[in-house]
């Protein structure tokens, strides 16, 4: 999956934010992910390879080099995500956490950030695997 972002005259969404800064965002957002009580259920405790992953991805993701693809092969994104039951609900906390990590790094500028979330908006729609609700038996 890559993201519809057009360049203009500052470049690719990665250029524009640079790799430093998308590495302190990964940094914030998965500090917030392991406090959220939706989230941190279904991540791993250790969430360093979890965090270098997420920054490989947003890197092709964002127009810079094709690192996850590189190191992992394609995505897969939504085949990779089945395992864990993603409701509507933890979509929205992630978020969350996305949004307050993009306001906590302050080196992201406003429009930067604001075309970031709407990618990734996005993205974490088509993440939903269930309803979150119990069948019956």
């Amino acid at each position: 999956m890559t993201a519809p972002i057009s360049l203009n005259a500052g470049g690719s969404l990665y250029d524009r934010i640079g790799p430093e800064a998308l590495a302190a965002l990964v940094t914030r957002f998965y500090t917030l992910v392991a406090s959220d009580p939706l989230l941190a259920p279904i991540f791993p405790q250790d969430l360093s390879v979890t965090a270098e992953k997420q920054l490989a991805f947003l890197t092709g993701f964002l127009g810079g080099p094709p690192l996850y693809h590189e190191r992992f092969g394609h995505p897969r994104l939504r085949a990779r995500h089945l395992p864990f039951p993603i409701t509507p609900a933890r979509a929205r906390a992630w978020l969350a956490c996305m949004q307050a990590a993009l306001r906590d790094t302050p080196q992201i500028g406003t429009d930067d950030a604001r075309e970031l979330y709407a990618a990734l908006s996005r993205v974490a729609v088509h993440m939903v695997n269930t309803d979150g609700v119990a069948s019956a038996p």
